[in-house]
């Protein structure tokens, strides 16, 4: 029987406005060891996520200002979610169906997480490559 998503989602994920700097979002990943942000407007409600490599493909790539360019201008807006309560089995099908390696976890309307392929592997095969790159202590 698959696990449940709030079994292996990291709980508490980090959120930024969209009008947050991409420095501020690169200093919470580097701060945090992550590889993206959720944005989230005043409202609470989730507006989308940047990874660390939109920055790179959608801000150095395309050359646009790093100084002026806001999260929410490159945030990946239109995003699967899934419930805590929900298989993980389902949220493998919605990460290979969407071609996405991180899903937001809402639970009424909260978010309450983020599920990565990183937690499942961790989670499944402990012994896998992508389970030792994610449990990993940076390489400085």
């Amino acid at each position: 029987m698959a696990e449940k998503v709030r079994e292996l989602m990291t709980p508490h994920p980090v959120t930024l406005a969209p009008d947050a700097s991409l420095a501020a979002a690169a200093k919470q990943m580097r701060a945090k060891d992550i590889g993206d942000v959720l944005v989230v407007g005043g409202d609470g409600r989730l507006r989308g996520i940047v990874t660390d490599r939109d920055i790179i493909v959608r801000v150095l790539a395309e050359e646009r200002d790093v100084s002026s360019t806001t999260i929410g201008e490159i945030c990946s807006p239109d995003l699967a979610v899934i419930g805590p309560d929900d298989d993980s089995d389902q949220a493998v099908q919605m990460m290979r169906q969407r071609a996405v390696r991180r899903i937001p976890v809402v639970d009424r309307g909260e978010l309450v997480g983020v599920l990565s392929l990183g937690d499942m592997a961790i989670e499944r095969d402990p012994r896998s490559a992508l389970a030792d790159i994610s449990v990993a202590h940076e390489n400085i």
